[in-house]
This record gives structure tokens, C-alpha cells and sequence, in this order.
């Protein structure tokens, strides 16, 4: 799969971006000469404007922001699209792919489970990931021992009606067991090392996250 993160924009498109801001990744601090230039708080022609590949080594000038429906396309020709929600509400990303006939073609992923479960409300055929695990819980930061995959994360994700745990490198053997027995695939993000990659599929673990897709293909042909 290929994943991506999109927003929403001033005027209710869908683009895909990983910050929330727009300044790490175009050059809009120089376009409009600010700071912390939010993707909400612009229009969709607006952020036509904008290069996004200048960054690159070496730059690839021309490259713009692409929305959801143009990423998807593309993707979707010969990979399938894991979409992570970053902002916005369900109804939209619903609309979109229930437009294009791609409902349960894609994954969809997020940190924010109340939008999971009101995604599922309106579309239960969709196969939806519940990202973990929360830094806080009830006003409460969360330590490693309480951020660790268990059965009463797997519970309360069981009941958003996610099908995938997709979680932070704190599970072991027996949480990936037990999510398994209620019926839900274990995600790790994002493992890049092949030595923990190798640890966590001995672990049952039935998918991995990664910025370097050919070490995990090794970590997975030498096992």
C-alpha cells in the first residue's frame, strides 16, 4: 500500500499534505511572506499556487499540492491508497470515495477515533484503521506501560468497528495474539531498521509501516 495524510481547505477540498501547515514543504512562507500559514485557512485555488517540490534533493520544480481524489487515482492504477485523515470530517471522505465506486478499494486511517467511529456509522462496509496510541487519556499523558497494545485498547477499537490496529512498536507476542482473536490485522509504524522490523514479524504482526519498503522486503525475503 501507499500511504498518504490529507486536510481539508478553506473551501472543503481534500489535499493531501502531512503538517498541518504549509510552510515545511512548499515555499509558501515566501509566497505570501508569513509564518505557520495553516492548509485550512486557504482556498484550494490558493494552494494551486504553491511548489511543493522545491525541498526535494534535487528540487523538482512544477510539483504542486494534489488532492485526495488525484492522489487516489493514481495510486490506485497499480497499489492501494492507505489514506490517513489528519483534519476534517468523515461525510467528506465518505462522499469522495462513494463517488468514485472505491468504498472497501481503500484503507482508512486515524488518530482520532470518534471521526473512525462516525466514519463506520455511514459506511460500515469500509475497512478502517484505528491509529494508537494516544498520548493522553482523560486529561492524563500516558506512559509506555500504558501506551502498550492490550486488551482493553483492542476492546474499544473492536468497537469503533476498525478492522486494523495500527500502533506505535509497543506490542508484543501476546497482544498481536490477542487482537488476532478478535479479529483485527496489527499494524506497526514506522519501523525503518530491519532488526526490529525481523522482531515483529516473529511476533504475528501483519503489517509494517516503513519509509524504506526495500529493507522491509529483505527483512521479509531472508526470514
Amino acid at each position: 500500500m501507499v500511504e498518504l495524510d490529507y486536510h481539508h481547505s478553506k473551501d472543503g477540498e481534500l489535499i493531501v499534505l502531512h503538517d498541518y501547515t504549509l510552510d515545511r514543504t512548499t515555499d509558501a512562507t515566501k509566497r505570501w511572506n508569513g509564518k505557520n500559514l495553516k492548509v485550512v485557512e486557504k482556498t484550494l485555488p490558493e494552494l494551486r499556487e504553491l511548489q511543493a517540490g522545491l525541498w526535494f534533493k534535487p528540487p523538482q520544480p512544477g510539483l504542486g499540492l494534489p488532492t485526495l481524489g488525484e492522489a487516489i487515482e493514481v495510486i490506485q492504477r497499480g497499489s492501494v491508497t492507505l489514506i490517513e485523515r489528519k483534519a476534517g470530517d468523515a461525510a467528506s471522505c465518505v462522499k469522495l470515495l462513494t463517488e468514485r465506486k472505491l468504498i472497501n478499494q481503500v484503507v482508512v486511517q486515524a488518530f482520532d477515533w470518534d471521526y473512525l467511529r462516525d466514519f463506520h456509522k455511514l459506511e460500515p462496509r469500509q475497512v478502517l484503521g484505528a491509529l494508537g496510541p494516544p498520548s493522553t487519556r482523560n486529561g492524563k499523558k500516558l506512559t509506555d506501560a500504558e501506551k502498550t497494545l492490550n486488551g482493553a485498547w483492542l476492546d474499544e477499537i473492536k468497537s469503533l468497528g476498525a478492522r486494523a490496529v495500527v500502533w506505535s512498536k509497543l506490542v508484543d507476542a501476546a497482544s498481536v495474539k490477542a487482537a488476532h482473536q478478535r479479529g483485527l490485522k496489527v499494524w506497526i509504524y514506522t519501523i525503518n531498521d530491519e532488526a526490529t522490523a525481523r522482531q515483529l514479524l516473529s511476533m504475528g504482526v501483519d503489517g509494517i509501516i516503513t519509509d524504506n519498503p526495500a529493507l522491509l522486503w529483505k527483512a521479509i525475503a531472508t526470514r
